[in-house]
């Protein structure tokens, strides 16, 4: 059976494999770290309007 002996295109499952366990860990990254950003994208669009509300702005 040379069907099991047969390496073509091996090399770029092992590609495609790693190519995609690095997308699952982007993915699974940024999900964990979506909140901190999303805080931080909200407190700059604050700032460029002019709504941030900081200490100075409570007294």
């Amino acid at each position: 059976m040379t069907f099991f002996r047969d390496e073509n295109g091996q090399g770029m499952v092992e590609y495609a494999l790693i190519i995609g366990l690095i997308a699952v860990a982007i993915i699974f990254a940024v999900v964990l770290i979506r909140r901190a950003i999303q805080n931080r994208m909200q407190t700059a669009g604050e700032g460029l309007t002019g709504n941030a509300n900081t200490a100075t702005d409570a007294s």
